[in-house]
Order: C-alpha cells, then sequence, then structure tokens
C-alpha cells in the first residue's frame, strides 16, 4: 500500500474511525438537495422565505446552516457548498448522512477560453483531480467523471428551458494562485473549458457514496488570455440566482423517494 505519494496510497475501507454520523445532529432532510456556492442567493431566498435552519453543521468558521425550500411540491435542501475541496466534500458528507440522495451544486468557474463569454452556463462533464481530497475517495487516475444520470436531467431541464450551455471537463485545483500559463495551456489541451476548485471532490465522495452528484457551472473570470481578467464575475447576480433555480428544477427530475435508475 505504501507509496512514495502518499495521495496515491487509496484505501477503501469502509468504515473509517470518524464516520460523518459520528459528527451530525440528528436530523432527517430531504432526498433531494442543492449545494450553492452563491451566499447571496442563500441569504436572499432564506429571507423572501422567512427560513430557518433545519439543522446546521460546524466547523472552526462556525455553523454551516442547512434550509429547506418546497419546489414544485417537492422537499429540498439548500445549503452553502463551502470553499475548497476539504471543506465542501466535508460539508456533502454531511448532507449525504442526513439523508440526501441526489444534490445538484451550482457555482461559478473560471473560463480557460477567453471566447467562453461571461454568465454562459456550463455543465462538467468529468473533473481533472488536480486536488487532494478526491484520493482518499477514488483509486489515483486522471479524472473523476459526474454521475451519468446527473448528466441528463441536467441536459434535459437547460434544453426544456431554452438556455443554451457547453458540456466539457473542468480542472480542479487546491491552488489559486499556481495557475500557470503552461499548466492552463495544458488543461485546456486535455479538454478542459474551466477551472473551479470543488468539483472533482464532489463527483469522487459521490461515487463512493454512492449517491447522484452532479454540477452546473457558469463562466466567471477570464484566465485564459494574456492577463487575468476578473470581468466582475462574482457580481452576476441575475445569472446566480437563475443557476440555483435550475439546480432546484432539476432535482424535481430525480425520481421521487430515491427509486428509479439513478
Amino acid at each position: 500500500m505504501t507509496h512514495d505519494v502518499p495521495l496515491f496510497e487509496f484505501d477503501p475501507e469502509i468504515p473509517a474511525l470518524i464516520e460523518p454520523r459520528h459528527t451530525i445532529t440528528t436530523a432527517l432532510l430531504p432526498e433531494l438537495a442543492v449545494a450553492c456556492f452563491f451566499k447571496d442567493v442563500i441569504d436572499d431566498v432564506v429571507l423572501r422565505d422567512n427560513l430557518v435552519p433545519l439543522t446546521a453543521q460546524q466547523s472552526e468558521m462556525g455553523q454551516h446552516p442547512i434550509y429547506e425550500i418546497t419546489y414544485r411540491k417537492r422537499r429540498i435542501a439548500i445549503f452553502h457548498a463551502g470553499t475548497g475541496a476539504p471543506l465542501s466534500a466535508g460539508l456533502l458528507e454531511g448532507v449525504i448522512a442526513h439523508g440526501a440522495k441526489v444534490i445538484i451544486a451550482c457555482g461559478g468557474a473560471g473560463v480557460l477560453d477567453p471566447a467562453i463569454p461571461l454568465g454562459q452556463i456550463i455543465v462538467p462533464t468529468a473533473a481533472i483531480r488536480d486536488e487532494g481530497t478526491s484520493y482518499h475517495y477514488l483509486p489515483p487516475g486522471r479524472e473523476v467523471a459526474a454521475h451519468p444520470r446527473g448528466l441528463e436531467i441536467l441536459r434535459e431541464v437547460l434544453e426544456s428551458q431554452g438556455h443554451e450551455y457547453l458540456l466539457g471537463k473542468t480542472w480542479t485545483t487546491d491552488a489559486i494562485f499556481r495557475e500557470t500559463r503552461s499548466k492552463i495551456q495544458a488543461r485546456r489541451a486535455e479538454g478542459a473549458i474551466t477551472v473551479e476548485m470543488e468539483a472533482a471532490a464532489l463527483f469522487a465522495v459521490g461515487a463512493f457514496r454512492n449517491v447522484l452528484v452532479a454540477q452546473l457551472l457558469y463562466a466567471g473570470d477570464n484566465v485564459g488570455g494574456d492577463s487575468w481578467d476578473h470581468r466582475d464575475w462574482s457580481a452576476q447576480r441575475s445569472i446566480r440566482k437563475s443557476l440555483f433555480f435550475l439546480a432546484c428544477e432539476a432535482c424535481c427530475e430525480a425520481p421521487s423517494g430515491g427509486k428509479g435508475d439513478l
């Protein structure tokens, strides 16, 4: 099992010494969940619907509340997905331990191709594993795929509502200040069109726990040019809100009661 690179020492043993159920308070969540990376959108929904947390996960950052909304007569848990692969994976683990079986994430990403316009909807088909968390959930490998049924659902929802979108790989990295020109060029050469910090970990946790995890992204800053262009991407409130409700729509297309081919 020992390897020169510790991350390559994947151990599939279940259970681990600390399982997610050991760290959460007892609460039964809906089987559907939206992992939203936009705190502004969650805050707006909480204020609009006067929501109170069903429960909360804890970290040294404080509480990470989980709320519930009713959307198209389906119960959906909503929670902020954290920032960076380790925190996002840990929060996802807690939600799964609470009973979630279908999780649609929505977030933003940098684009590696300057031709991709700000706000373009992107559905990542797979994530290049240039982070550490996914290696604790899956054997070493270059990529991890999004859940195939999740991809189908996202495409069906987007096409039924007339949204244009791109399909492609995303590059998940732990180090936003080490996105070098040579790495960007190499990732583009293997098919990546975006870069972010969580998708590989989310997909790996989903595969390990045997739940459906898929993600919607929107095109944010441009890192594919000669210099970084922020494009004021984090202020795009309209597309952020739209992506959240598209994730809710996707949840509603999942089979009821956890049944069916997920």
